[in-house]
């Protein structure tokens, strides 16, 4: 019951995809546990440099023979004009008070060089290091690069929010879609329409997708358990992407802090907010998101929102004060628990057995 084309395609025994969350959540020993119990673990490298990404998949490599994948950020034009980063910078200064940051604001705001630069860097790195899939979120990478990928035979997989994104990424040559509903944690990956004019359900936007494509489709967002696999595969998608029930899995690298906001949280706590980066990403709502509510408009676009608000994120984290985390989650806190991965994949499998049976 379990074998669809995804599972043939990756090789793996369900079709369950860990997540690729960036930041440094998607640790080796998460990445190869996932493939290790079967399904298909990922490397959320979107703010790791070309070395950090080297060394860990030589990493993953001792500790899983199984396949496994990446994510990248596709680079995007960013601009921002020096009293918006003086404005944004003013906002900050507050929190950076209560959590006693007391160096200088010498922040290094990347420029659209530099990000293309090191995103070119990144994909040189899947190639020589020959990782079999990597995927893409916050838009489509070049033909070139696309080309160059499929010819030393990499499998890319793309990110959707509507269907005229979903058929987009199949007509520029990707092998199977991921379709991110309006209930995913983290960033929105949406890149033709606006953040706020892409906030479909999954359940609607799984088979407005499946009838528009013929690469195959991965539900993504608010899916923790077999109930969501079942009703995801029973729509038409052929496999799952899951990611807040893998970051409160023990092997995650999320701080333990982060971990139990999920598990204590609920879902109408779960708000959109570009606070923290620029972009609109959806986490549980704290001190720093309802403070900044109503300057969100103002706030320069990613990445220089995220720049500026680095060391507050790593101050919160060393201090173990939740308050001005990014506490990025899907809406279905309630059904995450703090297990082993091996636990969580028995659990789903257990419960998508029990669900075929019953229908």
């Amino acid at each position: 019951m379990f074998k669809t084309n995804i599972t043939q395609l990756l090789k793996i025994e369900y079709p369950i995809i860990q997540a690729p969350m960036a930041g440094g959540i998607t640790t080796s020993k998460l990445v190869a546990e996932v493939s290790n119990a079967g399904g298909f673990g990922m490397i959320g490298a979107g703010y790791m440099t070309p070395n950090q990404i080297r060394e860990q998949i030589k990493e993953i490599k001792q500790l899983t023979s199984k396949p496994f994948g990446i994510n990248l950020f596709v680079p995007n034009e960013f601009t921002y004009t020096e009293s918006e980063v003086k404005s944004a910078l003013q906002k900050l200064q507050p929190f950076r008070n209560q959590l006693h940051i007391n160096e200088e604001n010498n922040i290094d705001i990347p420029t659209c060089d530099q990000v293309i630069e090191t995103f070119n860097e990144q994909i040189k790195v899947v190639i020589k290091e020959k990782v079999p899939v990597c995927s893409f979120t916050f838009g489509i990478p070049s033909k070139e690069i696309i080309s160059k990928l499929k010819m030393n035979g990499i499998i890319l997989i793309g990110t959707a929010t509507t269907v005229v994104e979903a058929i987009e990424n199949q007509k520029s040559g990707m092998d199977m879609v991921v379709v991110q509903g309006s209930e995913a944690g983290g960033h929105r990956g949406n890149f033709i329409t606006q953040s706020q004019d892409s906030l479909i359900g999954l359940m609607s936007l799984i088979p407005q997708v499946v009838d528009h494509v013929s690469i195959p489709v991965i539900a993504a967002g608010g899916i923790m358990d077999g109930r969501g696999l079942m009703a995801s595969l029973s729509l038409g998608a052929t496999g799952v992407q899951m990611g807040t029930a893998f970051l409160t899995c023990i092997e995650s690298g999320a701080h333990q802090v982060y971990k139990e906001a999920i598990m204590n949280a609920k879902e109408d706590q779960v708000v959109l907010t570009r606070a923290f980066s620029g972009k609109y990403a959806r986490g549980i709502k704290n001190k720093f998101i309802s403070e900044l509510e109503k300057h969100e408009d103002l706030l320069p676009d990613f990445p220089v929102q995220n720049a500026l608000t680095q060391t507050i994120r790593k101050a919160s984290s060393s201090q173990e004060n939740p308050d001005y985390l990014s506490l990025w989650s899907g809406q279905s806190p309630r059904l995450a628990k703090n297990q082993s991965v091996k636990m969580l994949f028995n659990t789903i499998l257990t419960e998508a057995k029990e669900i075929h049976k019953r229908i």
